[in-house]
């Protein structure tokens, strides 16, 4: 067999004990379909042309802006942005975020290649403020590349890409942080044992969950990268969230009971990631990825768009260079055993249900806005998480809606909320029960968009005051249910409140705060949370506080 037409940018003994190339050499497929399972199987993964002709035809097909830099752009530039220097003394841009250019087997020409590169994409494009992934993603494409222009092309075509319903890559902090906060939200619906390891084993969850470009975007050896590479091309973004929770899920298969290799969970996550050829293959690591049932790209976008609109009000859409005043500060701080104080749970116990919440409320800081020892028994506060203590026992309910959702019944009682909202037990055992539809998504399909509003009008909130950072996401309607049944999440009025319906009710609390009772209901698909009739000791409710409007 030839020897693979490798560009002068490769190292070719590396690239060859990295990837055979084996595969065929033509791709005739055009249906799109067709084309998404070829991709998924690594039909062109071990054909270093054919791979090179499949980036180059998904490359120029992506919609992009009517101005978009092409290779005469760089020819033309290249010179007078690079200077006298040689590529490897070049300084990357700042919008990489001092992410260092992976090898991916390119020789020094090739790793001094890159730098020109993004220099030349930062002077073409001024508003890409921040984009940490685009060094791994400029050294792949240079190896499908004949030279630096068309290279600088390609990645220029994929920061243009103008499909307003095809997100690619991330090119702002505000995109970055709100991508980690949905991959944060993501794991905690998808991946709950590796994020009850997380939270036992990090002081700040989301600062692993910070990490998780990282993985893919540098850590992921060519092998591994190049695979995924081939399928976010065709696929798109979502195909990201699904390998990065495959890799949580392989690092705590693999680590769970095990003593961490340090003290820092992030630094043992890229220590695996880096070393994943003993623990898993490439066929292996996708099968996993898209063996996890994610809910629709619509679904995924509300929430995205949700947790940006969070950091927007908070401020966060910049990175701060001096000090570092990212969110992730205030998740640390907003549960802390010197300014926090409950008679129903202990700091540990609340740092456990903060784990839980969208990560949009990780933003805030708990506060306390009823408590019947404090208040007695006629609550008038509206809150968004409660627990409420009987001997033996201790429950409670995440709410996404406000409570004064329940007036637009006109007096009468309805349910309303969205499938984020959750029922927990704190004591005996720890235990929280999601809406049934998120562990089994075969009880329904998201709604076609036939016949849905168009994505903008859903992501209005049904109340205008400060209310409007509950999302719509996973908002019943969105979703063709058998019946109501899965879909009751919360209900209240002046004789009671109730949390799950269907079939049953998984709480129960009278008007007077004085008796509850607890049982099965479809929507939660829960166990009884506590004794199923009992006499409340204590009820507390909690809501969410921006640290700076303290």
């Amino acid at each position: 067999m030839d020897a693979p037409g490798y560009n002068c940018f490769v190292d070719r003994d590396r690239m060859d004990a990295a990837i055979q190339d084996l595969g065929p050499k033509e791709l005739s497929c055009t249906d799109v379909q067709e084309l998404k399972q070829l991709a998924r199987q690594g039909y062109w993964a071990h054909s270093y042309a054919l791979r090179g002709k499949v980036y180059q035809r998904l490359i120029r097909d992506i919609p992009c802006r009517t101005v978009t830099p092409d290779a005469s752009v760089y020819s033309d530039i290249v010179g007078k942005i690079v200077g006298q220097h040689s590529g490897s003394s070049l300084p990357l841009p700042e919008f990489v975020d001092n992410t260092q250019v992976p090898s991916y087997c390119l020789n020094p020409q090739g790793e001094g290649a890159v730098r020109k590169i993004l220099l030349c994409i930062a002077n073409q494009f001024p508003d890409v403020s921040f984009c940490p992934a685009l060094p791994a993603v400029v050294a792949l494409l240079l190896h499908y590349s004949m030279d630096e222009a068309e290279c600088f092309e390609k990645a220029c075509r994929i920061l243009a890409c103008n499909d307003p319903s095809r997100k690619l890559i991330d090119q702002s902090f505000l995109a970055f942080e709100s991508s980690c906060m949905t991959f944060g939200d993501l794991v905690n619906k998808y991946c709950q044992a590796a994020h009850k390891l997380m939270v036992a084993v990090s002081e700040d969850v989301l600062q692993v969950y910070a990490d998780w470009q990282r993985w893919l975007f540098g850590e992921l050896p060519l092998s591994y990268f190049s695979r995924v590479f081939d399928v976010f091309l065709v696929e798109g973004y979502k195909v990201l969230y699904r390998v990065a929770l495959a890799i949580l899920k392989f690092f705590h298969k693999v680590r769970a009971g095990q003593p961490l290799e340090s003290d820092n969970v992030k630094q043992d996550i890229r220590a695996f990631v880096k070393d994943i050829a003993k623990t898993v293959s490439p066929e292996k690591l996708l099968e996993k990825a898209f063996a996890i049932r994610l809910f629709s790209r619509k679904e995924i976008q509300l929430l995205q768009m949700a947790n940006e609109k969070a950091l927007k009000q908070r401020g966060i859409t910049v990175k701060q260079k001096s000090v570092s005043l990212s969110r992730r500060q205030f998740v640390h701080l907003a549960v802390h055993a010197e300014n926090f104080h409950s008679e129903v749970v202990g700091v540990r116990e609340m740092r456990d249900i903060w784990s839980w919440v969208p990560e949009r409320f990780a933003l805030c800081q708990p506060l306390l806005l009823f408590s019947s020892l404090q208040h007695g028994y006629s609550p008038e506060a509206q809150g968004l998480q409660g627990s409420a203590v009987q001997k033996g026992g201790v429950c409670g309910a995440y709410l996404s809606t406000d409570w004064a959702e329940r007036n637009k019944f006109g007096g009468k009682l309805g349910f309303f909320g969205t499938g984020e909202c959750f029922v927990f037990r704190l004591q005996p055992e720890v235990q929280r029960y999601e809406w049934v539809v998120i562990k089994h998504p075969e009880l329904t399909r998201p709604v076609s968009s036939e016949n849905t509003t168009s994505l903008p009008s859903l992501c209005h909130s049904a109340s205008p005051d400060a209310s409007d950072r509950l999302s719509p996401f996973l908002a019943a309607r969105h979703f063709n249910l058998p019946s109501k049944t899965e879909s009751l999440f919360m209900a209240g009025g002046n004789d009671c409140l109730i949390i799950g319906g269907g079939g049953g009710q998984a709480l129960y609390i009278d008007g007077d705060l004085n008796r509850g009772r607890t049982g099965h209901c479809d929507t939660f698909n829960n166990q009884p949370l506590c004794s199923e009739n009992f006499l409340i000791a204590a009820v507390e409710a909690w809501g969410f506080q921006d640290p700076d409007t303290q």
